[in-house]
């Protein structure tokens, strides 16, 4: 079992999920984010005021896989969030020791579904 978190932008979000679709994943948990990267931020000017805006916003997808899904679920994240801009995103596939359903106690492959 995998834990793969990935944040992209928010407006490749829609895509992503309909790559991910494709694939058979259907188990998605998103969040708003803010970070930086390579992109820096920008400058922008409020009632004339200059500020630097570093932490832009990003969609962070949580997916908890079996092992037989990981890369499906990798090549729909990227083939959904692919600008080839800086800024695309990141994923990280982490080690999930354990998954717990709570309505009926599995645990496990058959928790994750």
């Amino acid at each position: 079992m995998k834990l793969i978190i990935a944040y992209i932008k928010p407006e490749r979000l829609n895509a992503v999920k309909q790559e991910l679709y494709k694939r058979e994943v259907f188990k998605i948990s998103v969040t708003t984010a803010l970070g930086c990267g390579r992109q820096k931020g920008f400058m922008e000017s409020y009632r004339g005021v200059l500020r630097e805006v570093n932490l832009l916003k990003k969609m962070r997808l949580a997916i908890a896989v079996n092992d037989d899904f990981v890369e499906r679920t990798i090549d729909g994240i990227c083939a959904g969030a692919r600008t080839g801009k800086i800024g695309d995103g990141k994923i990280f596939v982490l080690p999930m020791e354990d998954c717990i359903r709570i309505r009926t106690g599995e645990r496990g492959q058959e928790a994750i579904g």
